[in-house]
């Protein structure tokens, strides 16, 4: 029987990213794992980030990785603070918006929090998909006889002065 690793998963918008997916499905390759999903959220966005979690949960147990869910303070800092337990995580890994777009870089949070934990933490890297944009409507077009008219209108005012 091999050791299961257990994962302390940080994430918040990036936590259904493909990116994440796939970083979690390699590392259940290399040997068993239990994944504790951590989402950082204001209290008023707990509902959505469970139900988004949930679901996320369901797709890693059907691939094989034991998940549960976890929604902590909407600081990632103190929401890994709170929640770390070096006797019960061995790794971290921290998901994130891609450079430029995420918050959680610019405050360097996967460094804070491999300094905090002084455990191995991978950062993940995910680009959100581009939200789909309504097409423009058509500009509508001037009917010929409005356009002729038009013409006949401002040519004949040239004349009469």
């Amino acid at each position: 029987m091999s050791f299961t690793n257990h994962v302390l998963v940080v994430a918040n918008r990036t936590v259904d990213s493909p990116e994440l997916m796939e970083a979690l499905r390699e590392r259940a390759q290399r040997g068993p794992i239990h994944v504790t999903l951590l989402a950082p959220v204001r209290f008023a966005e707990r509902d959505r980030a469970r139900a988004r979690m949930d679901e996320v949960a369901a797709r890693l147990v059907t691939a094989g990785i034991v998940t549960e869910t976890r929604v902590g303070d909407a600081d990632p800092v103190v929401a890994v603070q709170e929640a770390w337990d070096p006797r019960r995580y061995d790794e971290i890994v921290v998901s994130t918006l891609a450079t430029g777009a995420s918050h959680w870089l610019q405050i360097d949070l996967p460094h804070r929090v491999a300094r905090l934990t002084d455990c191995p933490v991978r950062h993940v890297e995910s680009r959100l998909p581009a939200p789909a944009r309504a097409p423009a409507p058509p500009r509508p077009q001037p009917a010929l006889l409005e356009s002729v008219l038009a013409l006949l209108r401002t040519s004949t005012r040239g004349r009469a002065a």
